[in-house]
């Protein structure tokens, strides 16, 4: 049972920050506290406790009501003790399970999720972000904590600052209490608890301590904000590559709409331009293709995907395909017969993307997670524009007339395929 209360250790003075509140730093266009306590309560939490000093405790105030969280603020008298002192002090506002997490770690989603089905200390096997020099390092024996620190030489996994804990860890922090006059740090306690171990490995997460620690955490979100299940082999091995660049240095700075009327304006061009100059037609087409995978990508690290913009993003990129080959027909065929076959790639163009919107509307799920074999069907936009971009860069009538018989069969072929595996799938008792 996922817990309903989440504590968070935010008691420290940041010294290597500027003495600045580490949970209010902003990473990715968001507050580190803001991206942890959103996917907390995405994931059933309910109610936070943030345990802060004396000095942070309005800046904490002012950022709980300003974004409408349950939580109530715990005051560390005394900040310069362990941090296993701030969590014994949260004992009288808990009950129950519970999570305990660091105000200055970054969690992806995707982390979250998992970690909060756990029990005890999540610790990750395969950390692909974190600094393991800096980390703190636990070895295992039975499936619970044997040793724990920064400087093991034989360790198993590291310590991601996650746990899912129960007020028993309290009889602990209430021994080193007296035996430590209040001063000892969480990893004492966990040690001391031998807290079971749950393995959490290669999901996006790390710490921030240095501002260096920022430009890392803004990266480890949007390297891992690309959606990957939907896309298609272009944008698998070329876009999102050059994409995740361009949201990496445009996170802080864009919203995600403002990166989506870009995109649309961007495509909308490069389909004027087909009446000017064909070759820088296609690419400018294929920058749309590259620049289409931004917006989605800063909705996902920004934490502000929604589903009206999914929408909205999939009507602007039918008007910007639509556009592109009527005015590549209009400026380069001349029997109607080519017209048709343009006609028939238009249309086929346009029902790749509704084949898929359509079973999602129909049936509420993904169809690239329901029918794993669409995966494998050639013909997603991606891969189309990267066609149509090389049938343009010497173009030819030939060339341009290979091009749309290309996109006519692809695209139909996807669809009747699309069609033929969905049937198929649903006509099996109860996958849907």
């Amino acid at each position: 049972m996922t817990p309903k209360t989440a504590v968070v250790l935010a008691a420290g003075l940041g010294t290597r920050m500027g003495r600045k509140p580490k949970g209010l730093i902003r990473v990715a266009g968001r507050e580190i506290l803001y991206r942890t306590l959103h996917l907390l309560q995405k994931n059933g939490v309910e109610k936070f406790v943030i345990v802060t000093n004396e000095q942070y405790a309005p800046l904490y105030r002012e950022f709980v009501e300003r974004h409408g969280f349950n939580a109530e603020l715990v005051i560390n008298p005394e900040p310069e003790k362990g941090n296993g002192h701030s969590l014994h002090l949260a004992r009288e506002h808990v009950s129950g399970r519970f999570v305990l997490v660091m105000s200055d770690h970054v969690y992806g989603e995707e982390f979250v999720a998992e970690a909060v089905k756990g029990n005890g200390l999540i610790a990750d096997r395969r950390p692909r972000w974190a600094d393991v020099g800096e980390a703190t390092k636990v070895k295992v024996k039975d499936g619970r904590v044997e040793d724990i620190g920064k400087f093991l030489r034989e360790w198993d996994a590291v310590d991601t600052g996650f746990f899912v804990l129960d007020e028993g860890i309290f009889e602990v922090t209430a021994e080193l209490e007296g035996e430590r006059n209040g001063d000892y740090s969480l990893s004492e306690v966990v040690e001391r608890a031998k807290l079971p171990v749950t393995f959490v490995d290669g999901l996006p997460w790390t710490d921030v301590d240095t501002p260096s620690d920022v430009k890392k955490a803004r990266k480890m979100l949007v390297k891992s904000a690309p959606k990957g299940i939907g896309d298609g082999f272009i944008s698998r091995h070329l876009n999102r590559k050059i994409s995740t660049e361009i949201s990496y240095l445009l996170v802080e700075k864009v919203t995600p709409n403002q990166m989506t009327a870009v995109t649309f304006a961007v495509g909308i061009l490069s389909a004027v331009l087909t009446l000017i100059n064909l070759p820088l037609a296609g690419v400018l087409y294929q920058l749309s293709s590259i620049l289409d995978g931004v917006d989605g990508e800063l909705a996902r690290a920004q934490l502000r995907t929604s589903k009206l913009g999914g929408y909205i993003d999939s009507i602007l990129d039918r008007y910007v395909d639509g556009t592109f080959l009527a005015l590549l027909a209009y400026s380069t065929l001349r029997e109607p017969l080519w017209y048709l076959v343009a006609l028939v790639a238009l249309l086929g163009s346009v029902m790749v993307s509704y084949s898929t919107e359509r079973f999602k509307g129909a049936f509420c799920r993904d169809a690239y997670r329901e029918v794993p074999g669409l995966r494998k069907l050639p013909g997603k936009r991606d891969e189309r524009i990267f066609l149509t971009m090389l049938f343009l860069l010497y173009p030819t009538e030939i060339s341009v007339k290979a091009l749309f018989v290309l996109l006519a069969l692809l695209t139909n072929f996807r669809v009747g395929a699309t069609l033929y595996l969905v049937v198929r799938k649903v006509s099996q008792p109860k996958t849907i």
